[in-house]
């Protein structure tokens, strides 16, 4: 199935998608300082609206033709600073700020887990995310792929982070190496992995 940038949508479409996507996170170890899962499931769901209205506003997400998988990435050579800060902002007016402190507390530990890549170059993985209703049927797989070949193409590494250790296998099965992994004081391990194409010999 073919998946390409998620452009000209309704707003009605892009809040089903912000919702289908911020569920999928709820369970996320990311927001483990926020508390239990249903402690912290409204507010998950609200930095979900403003992380992907901000990934969609920046060019960088995309979907399959039933718009039931979606994956953000993007070219760190062209970064989106002004939906960033326009992200920053809402997030301030829309969520308490003692959960904003805890998130960032967190990043701020594990930040530099992917330092041996970040520094140069290379595309991110923002979410890679497939609806409840149609997993099993190897979405992931195709929206991983087509990550793959835009590093391919872009002759760049693509990295993947990840505090899931279920989903960090589940990329290495995919062909992405596991090459460093931190983790924080609430004992939550931040997984970085990379995909490169090996140079031709």
């Amino acid at each position: 199935m073919a998946i390409s940038k998620i452009q000209n949508i309704s707003k009605e479409e892009l809040t089903r998608i912000e919702k289908v996507i911020g569920e999928s996170f709820v369970t996320n170890e990311l927001f483990h300082n926020w508390g239990t899962i249903e402690e912290r499931r409204s507010a998950v769901l609200a930095y979900m609206k403003i992380y992907v209205d901000c990934v969609y506003r920046a060019g960088e997400l995309y979907g399959n033709e039933t718009l039931t998988g979606f994956v953000g990435i993007e070219d760190t050579r062209r970064p989106a600073t002004a939906a960033k800060i326009n992200m920053l902002f809402k997030m301030i007016f829309m969520l308490p700020i003692s959960k904003i402190k805890r998130l960032m507390h967190f990043i701020k530990q594990i930040q530099s887990s992917n330092a041996e890549y970040a520094k140069e170059p290379h595309l991110d993985i923002l979410l890679v995310c497939v609806d409840k209703e149609h997993q099993g049927m190897g979405i992931a797989t195709e929206l991983v792929d087509f990550a793959k070949k835009m590093s391919d193409d872009k002759g760049l590494p693509i990295l993947f982070d990840t505090d899931m250790k279920d989903y960090a296998e589940i990329y290495q099965h995919l062909g992405c190496r596991l090459y460093n992994q931190e983790t924080a004081d609430n004992s939550v391990t931040r997984y970085s992995l990379v995909y490169q194409k090996e140079p031709n010999l």
